[in-house]
């Protein structure tokens, strides 16, 4: 199987308060899980306003009241279609947020950075169907043989598509939550955007898998921030991007983390120089949006098995050789 059997088209949607999820939008990622309920119009407008303010806090170089600048967001998705038994399928593979600067005193419009929040149904699909059933069968191994390898090399063809290239200039950055189940040392290294680096000791089972994708982490606590984050990047991270391409990614990923763990990233606290997160602190605030977290928890099940239905079974002998293909 080559790599022409896969092709990737990619659809945009403006994230703003008008969003409402597309049909085959995963419902458990962040932004659309914003946008349903009652309060959905004063949850994403409520959002945007944290957002665009968190941002002028970080790029406060001429910027004297604040105000300077707004970001836009605009949702991703895209589709792979495979073509096999004579059909062209298209399934939605991945979903991410691309950031754009809009300087309100020159009128200019600045790329920022694609990816930042990253929505997978097969990482659905890893880690709440075959990761749960393998730690079921198998309590005294951690995870099965090639677990994340086939996601890993989708990613990486996706990125190296002609559809990705055509689009973005520059590699993803995604920026995620640190792990729970690890401690976090701050290391003498102080960036003038991301903030005072971390390192730990072990990865994470996230941070394997990222690997797979063929990305690197490095961890920074940005100025004003709770915690530490996880950045995700293939090149350079602190070479690559400017302050502002930087800035835009910390403004929108603090933000969703702030309304989605609270209890690490609003804390009442900052993290200290060894830092061990947890979801049980109880010394945290409360935004103004409204969340339901044991939701998104079972629905990442239910997609997961969607995903196995709609895309690993019907195509798993095709997917699998040209995975072995992809990496040798």
């Amino acid at each position: 199987m080559t790599d022409s059997a896969f092709t990737f088209t990619l659809k945009s949607i403006p994230f703003d308060e008008d969003y409402r999820p597309a049909d085959n939008t995963r419902i458990t990622t962040n932004f659309a899980n914003l946008a349903r309920g009652e309060s959905r119009q004063e949850n994403l407008r409520n959002t945007l306003r944290m957002i665009d303010n968190r941002f002028n806090s970080l790029a406060h170089w001429d910027n004297p009241a604040g105000d300077r600048y707004s970001l836009e967001l605009t949702i991703v998705t895209a589709e792979m279609h495979v073509a096999a038994n004579g059909a062209q399928d298209a399934f939605p593979l991945i979903e991410i947020l691309k950031t754009t600067i809009i300087d309100k005193r020159t009128g200019a419009r600045i790329d920022g950075i694609v990816g930042n929040n990253f929505s997978s149904y097969i990482r659905d699909y890893d880690f709440s169907v075959v990761l749960p059933e393998h730690s079921k069968a198998h309590p005294d191994s951690s995870t099965p043989d090639g677990f994340g390898d086939l996601h890993g090399n989708l990613f990486k063809q996706f990125v190296k598509s002609d559809a990705y290239r055509a689009e973005f200039t520059k590699p993803p950055v995604i920026c995620l939550s640190v792990s729970s189940s690890k401690t976090y040392c701050r290391t003498g290294n102080e960036h003038p955007i991301l903030g005072f680096e971390y390192e730990n000791d072990e990865f994470s089972a996230t941070d394997d898998y990222f690997a797979k994708m063929g990305m690197k982490v490095r961890y920074f606590m940005p100025r004003n921030s709770a915690a530490p984050f996880a950045f995700y990047h293939i090149g350079d991270l602190l070479g690559d991007y400017t302050n502002l391409e930087l800035v835009s990614t910390i403004a929108t990923m603090d933000t969703f983390q702030r309304i989605y763990r609270p209890e690490i990233y609003n804390a009442n606290s900052v993290a200290a120089e060894q830092y061990s997160p947890s979801l049980k602190y109880q010394d945290y605030s409360l935004t103004r949006i409204v969340y339901d977290r044991e939701e998104r928890s079972r629905l990442a099940f239910e997609q997961g098995r969607f995903a196995e239905e709609r895309f690993i079974r019907p195509y798993r002998a095709v997917l699998e050789q040209w995975s072995a293909n992809f990496a040798a």
